[in-house]
């Protein structure tokens, strides 16, 4: 099986998610979303084809890396592939965060018409969903681009039946306001 990547496997990445992380960086996204952090990742024809088995190896050679964080591009145009890649990661104890310019619902229903969707969801330990939009942009958006953007607990959402936010996101209000003690 292939995979269309934007670019070989970055590792040693704090700001893709919580920890030390590598990052795949799928190539081929629908969403074009205006002053976009990686706009050469949208062309499907872009990138580079890689077998999956070849990046799985490449995965078992991290050394520090706790986790991996699938971003591009939109990891969910390329599902199976994604989700082989996931699998494999889950398997030798990688925690996996993903980018995506759907939201969690839009996920959802693409999945009647796609398992793989659903497959690859269920693999995702937290899901940042939701497009890039530029006049919600802020640096105080931990771990996102723009405010409308939500850090998602998928495997908590799947078993409620709601979406809950990751941990990290409650508690950005909170901390916010003990940082603003600390410094008045």
């Amino acid at each position: 099986m292939l995979i269309r990547l934007a670019s070989k496997l970055q590792r040693g990445s704090i700001v893709d998610g919580e920890g030390l992380r590598a990052v795949i960086w799928t190539q081929g996204c629908p969403h074009n979303c205006p002053m976009c952090h990686n706009p050469e990742t949208h062309d499907y024809n872009g990138g580079f084809l890689k077998d999956v088995d070849e990046l799985k190896k490449e995965i078992n050679s991290l050394d520090c890396e706790e986790g991996i964080t699938f971003s591009g591009g939109d990891p969910f145009e390329q599902p199976e592939a994604c989700l082989e890649v996931a699998k494999y990661c889950h398997k030798i104890n990688l925690n996996i965060w993903c980018y995506t310019g759907y939201t969690y619902e839009q996920l959802l229903k693409k999945s009647k018409e796609n398992q793989a969707i659903m497959d690859f969801l269920r693999e995702i330990d937290v899901l940042v969903d939701g497009r890039f939009i530029y006049k919600l942009k802020s640096l105080e958006a931990k771990f996102r681009g723009s405010k409308n953007q939500r850090l998602i607990d998928v495997k908590k959402t799947l078993n409620s039946n709601k979406v809950i936010l990751y941990k990290n996101d409650v508690l950005d209000k909170k901390n916010k306001e003990k940082e603003k003690k600390i410094y008045i």
